[in-house]
């Protein structure tokens, strides 16, 4: 007996995923944490994407992934930037602890 796997069960996944990186960002104080957790909605974000585009038969959702890696990598690379000089300025990547903005 094969499982057949339908499009609400990838949706379901894209949406726990989802849940879990929003509860990542809210309750964690490590940026590199808050990085991951954006990194894992992105890619709930991305399969709902493939997975509507495959249920449709239409490769606009498969295209518009290539959009969204493409924006996720230029975030790793300022965001992981940031955090790298922030810990040499301040010897902490604690989100509390950085108060850089405050005037």
């Amino acid at each position: 007996m094969e499982l057949e796997l339908t499009i609400n069960w990838y949706i379901a996944l894209s949406a726990i995923l989802f849940s879990l990186g929003a509860l990542g960002v809210l309750t964690r104080r490590n940026a590199i944490i808050v990085f991951m957790s954006i990194e894992m909605m992105l890619n709930a974000a991305n399969l709902a994407f493939v997975a509507f585009a495959r249920h449709l038969g239409d490769l606009d959702g498969q295209v518009l992934v290539f959009f969204v890696i493409t924006v996720a990598a230029a975030e790793v690379a300022v965001g992981l930037a940031l955090i790298v000089t922030i810990f040499r300025s301040k010897k902490s990547i604690n989100i509390d602890e950085i108060n850089l903005m405050k005037g």
